[in-house]
Formats: structure tokens, sequence, C-alpha cells
């Protein structure tokens, strides 16, 4: 009895940190980065994004629902067929480009910047999977006709994304992969608001999987789901690496969207090296991110290292904090014996990880974030989950990262050195003191 109500406990208080916050989403607060005066992140962009609007695409294995007006959204249940689709986030229902630009230069806003999902439209659809199949002399071969109808459904999709990288002149993508209890519009949010603070640069594309199921066991479902979602993200990463127009594509992901993104990542590797090849040239992969990573320390540890992935990717960022209280709460759900990766640090790398980390040339960061350093705090999250949006200076290192593709310690990311690939974010980071 006492083993059911530990176990119904911590489900309780991880619902409850790792949900996401219900009514109106307001944009993000002002990465510090971008109070720098010297700097114009908006500079040179087509006119066709000079908008509050911010034009996203999605893939998306959720099952297609209507609300109450009859519009396209998506809901938690698990579709065997991935849709790819538009959408339109607006970064203030009610002011012009200008006044983005004032709310998106300061921390001090007059008014909250409220956002708005719309203009949700599928454009394709493949087949469900697992297609059928069978083997012919000694080779696997898929349902010609449903193969057809799955090639078709990428060509469509492929036509409309090409059209918006026309837009930009660096052939970029930036994937966002949410985690557990986000809905559609909060992945389509997140992503929106970070792509805004890049700079509009590149195409910005959200996978949103099937989590957000309600009531007591939603963290279970979504947990499965993600699991469902790999083979699903392994099949989109592989796709759109293979478009020639793209030179490189980002993959951000946050909470338990760190394990779905990892585990496509390698799965893919493993059957590029398989074949010969260098994962990094055939996925195209530049900068992996994994923001607040719900996985077990052991569990990571075999995947990341054991299987090589910092070598699948030119530049593999992890951000960490002691002060994850969401990831406090999977650590006793989980009864992880060392804890997880979201809140690594120091203390954790002994022993043969630190010989395994200390040897690797790998381009690898593990950045610890802690508000008690003096660094400003998570504004929108008190339980300090989202704190690569919520924390201006984290959301500073992620924009720089991406935008300026510096490698830590480099002039313009002037983070802490600790220990080899462990690193601190100092206090109004990105920003240079000297003296006492």
């Amino acid at each position: 009895m006492g083993l059911r109500r530990s176990f119904k406990g911590s489900i309780v208080v991880l619902a409850l940190v790792l949900t996401a916050c219900a009514g109106v989403r307001v944009l993000m607060p002002t990465p510090n980065v971008h109070l720098d005066p010297s700097r114009d992140f908006y500079g040179g962009l087509d006119r066709e994004l000079m908008s509050t609007e911010v034009p996203l695409f999605y893939v998306t294995d959720r099952v297609p629902e209507t609300d109450d007006e009859g519009g396209l959204q998506y809901g938690y249940e698990r579709s065997p067929s991935l849709a790819f689709g538009s959408a339109v986030v607006d970064l203030g229902r009610d002011i012009s480009w200008e006044g983005l630009l004032v709310a998106s230069r300061t921390q001090d806003r007059l008014k909250d910047v409220e956002m708005d999902l719309r203009d949700v439209n599928e454009i394709a659809r493949t087949p469900d999977v697992p297609l059928p199949f069978r083997e012919e002399d000694g080779l696997i071969v898929e349902h010609p006709e449903l193969v057809a109808q799955r090639e078709q459904a990428v060509e469509v999709f492929r036509r409309s994304f090409l059209r918006r990288l026309e837009l930009t002149p660096r052939k970029e993508v930036f994937i966002f992969v949410h985690g557990y209890a986000n809905t559609f519009a909060d992945a389509s949010f997140a992503l929106a608001e970070l792509w805004h603070f890049v700079g509009r640069i590149g195409v910005p594309l959200v996978y949103t999987w099937p989590a957000g199921h309600p009531g007591l066991f939603g963290y279970t479902y979504d947990r499965e789901s993600s699991e469902f979602t790999v083979y699903h993200l392994r099949q989109v990463l592989a796709r759109i690496a293979s478009f020639p127009e793209v030179e490189k594509i980002h993959l951000i992901a946050h909470s338990r969207g760190t394990d779905v993104a990892l585990s496509a990542v390698r799965e893919l590797t493993i059957a590029a090296r398989a074949a010969g090849l260098d994962p990094r040239e055939q996925f195209k992969i530049h900068n992996f991110i994994l923001a607040a990573p719900d996985l077990d320390l052991q569990v990571g540890t075999v995947r990341l290292v054991g299987d090589k992935i910092p070598l699948s990717t030119h530049r593999l960022t992890i951000y960490t904090s002691p002060e994850d209280k969401a990831i406090g709460a999977a650590t006793s759900l989980f009864a992880s014996p060392r804890g997880r990766i979201g809140k690594f640090g120091e203390e954790q790398l002994t022993g043969a990880l630190k010989e395994v980390v200390d040897y690797s040339n790998a381009n690898l960061a593990i950045v610890n974030f802690t508000t008690a350093e003096g660094a400003i705090g998570s504004l929108g999250d008190s339980y300090g989950h989202s704190y690569f949006r919520d924390a201006p200076s984290v959301a500073s290192d992620v924009v720089i990262t991406l935008r300026d593709d510096l490698d830590p310690g480099a002039p313009g990311r002037p983070l802490t050195p600790v220990t080899h690939h462990l690193w601190k974010i100092p206090a109004g980071y990105p920003a240079v003191t000297t003296g006492p």
C-alpha cells in the first residue's frame, strides 16, 4: 500500500510539474543577447518574413481532430500515418512588426505579447505503417502501390518546403521536438518564438508527437507515445536530409522529446555506420541540442557514449540544471540510481564516464545552468524545467549556438569552463564583466 501511494504521489507531482501552462501563451522573455544594441538580428530579411506572423511547417503522427468551429487540430491519440502541413503562429495579436521588434529588444515590455495559432493546413499524408512487405530474391520489398503513395505525399510536402527555403540565404532547417504533456499548439509556439529570436533564418519545422493524454497516468501514456513515434521521426530526418537543397539540419529537443530525438538519431547512426557511411554527412545534423533531458543517466550514457552519438553530429549541446524540479520528480519516480541527465553536474562526471569524456575529441558541450549563480531566473516556469526558453541567459546561448555557429568558450560565446566538455552559464550571460 505504501509503495502504491508513493508511486501515485510521484505521478501526481510529475504531472503538475511537467504539464504545460493553460490559458493564453505569451512570448518568451527576451534573450540577453538581444539587448546588445550593436547586433541586428532582423536586418536583411525577406519582406515576406517581416511580419508578426511566423509561418512554420509541421510533421505529426497525432490523430487529426476538429475544434468547435470546425477547424483542423491534432490531439493526443496515435496515428499510424504521418501528416505534413503548415501553420501560422502570430507573435502578437494586436501589434505591428515594428512593435514586435521593440518587444524583442527589451525585457521590460509594456504588456505581454500574446501568441495565437491559426491556419493549420494539412498538405499531405502518408499511408499507415507498417506497410505490407515480403521477401523477394533475398530482398525485403514493401507493397509497391503504398510505396508510391508515400513517395507522392513526401514530394507534395517537399515542393511546399522548398518554396519557403528560397526566402532565406541560409539553407538550414530548425526541427523542434517537444516533451511530455505538450499539445500541438504548445510545440508550435515554442518553435515559433525560438525561430524568431534566432533571427528568422532557415526554415522552422515542428515535429509533434502524440503527447498530452489527460488524467493521472498521462505521463505513462506519453512515455509510450514517445517510443511509438521514434520510427516516424527517423523517417522524417532521413527524408529532409535527402533534399539536396538542405545544407544543415538543427535538431532541438526538450524534456521527454530528448529521448525521442536521441533514439531516432541513434538508430540512423547504427544503420549508416553498418553501411560504411558517415552519419554526419548522410543526415546533415549540424547542431543537436538536448535541453533538460528526461533521461536516466545510465541509460543515456549507454545510448550517447556507447553508440558514439557525439560523432554523428557536428555539435552536440546538452543543457542541464540541478534546480530542475521536473527532472527531480522523474528521478524519484523511476528510481534512477545515478540520477538523470537533466540534472547532470560535475559530481556525476566520475570514474569511467569521466575517462571517456576526457578522452573524446567530439564537439560535445554539457552546459550547466543554476539561478543561484546570479543568472536571470526562469521567469515563466516555477519548476525550472523550461529554462531553455524562459531564462534569458540560457536562451541566449541557444541563439548564439544556432545563429552564430560558435563552440563554447569562443569569442562571442563566453561560457565558464568547469572541466573538459563541461561548462557553466555565468551571471548576466553573454555579457563579459571585468573586475570584482
